[in-house]
């Protein structure tokens, strides 16, 4: 299974990151968790279809409305057969 994992940086903590990324990866049907990071970033986990999993990708760019997006930088991880999505 497809598995991805994503550093976001910017304005991405106190801005609804992880339950928007929460939201969007549910709707596109992916597996994972969302959680903040000390030095201020986002780790996005993400396992699933391919595609949703690129879907998911562009949406890390923008995040929601409150957001500012400076860098996402992308990691090729396993597949941990997950079953949902979490914030942490």
């Amino acid at each position: 299974m497809p598995a991805a994992r994503f550093f976001v940086a910017g304005r991405v903590q106190g801005v609804f990151f992880r339950a928007s990324a929460r939201t969007e990866a549910l709707r596109l049907g992916l597996a994972g968790y969302a959680s903040n990071l000390a030095d201020g970033r986002v780790e996005v986990y993400a396992e699933g279809d391919a595609a949703a999993i690129e879907m998911l990708a562009q949406w890390l760019q923008r995040g929601p409305l409150l957001a500012r997006v400076s860098e996402v930088r992308r990691e090729a991880a396993g597949a941990e057969g997950r079953d949902g999505f979490v914030t942490g």
